[in-house]
């Protein structure tokens, strides 16, 4: 059995927006650029509305995922990632594997109540 990745993460945001719309967001690579530029995100999966499924390579190297889940008059985007640092010195040092994972965390977050609130806007105008 192969050992669980360094860096595992599950993430889940509300967004008052119809999952048609991430939906198009996600299925674009623009977007990919913009919310982990350094990871090569390669699909395995297209999910439709309900999201993508991919390899990575980068930085970090293992699986990702975001599954749109429509929730009440929004959709609830998890975020899974799956992966080990591509740099040993990285992967040998618990403290530095432990901030790598709360920087992604933070970033995404960050990434997706940027996006919460732009189309949040854009929805009530």
């Amino acid at each position: 059995m192969p050992a669980p990745p360094l860096i595992d993460v599950a993430d889940d945001t509300y967004l008052r927006v119809a999952p048609s719309v991430l939906a198009r967001l996600v299925a674009d690579s623009a977007w990919w650029i913009r919310w982990w530029p350094d990871l090569v995100p390669h699909v395995t999966r297209d999910r439709g509305v309900k999201g993508q499924q991919w390899t990575v390579t980068g930085a970090l190297r293992g699986s990702m995922e975001i599954w749109l889940e429509p929730v009440a008059a929004g959709t609830v985007v998890h975020w899974y990632l799956r992966a080990d640092p591509a740099r040993r010195r990285m992967a040998r040092s618990p403290r530095r594997v432990r901030r790598e994972r709360e920087r992604r965390v933070r970033t995404w977050k960050s990434d997706m109540y940027a996006l919460k609130d732009r189309l949040e806007r854009a929805d009530r105008t």
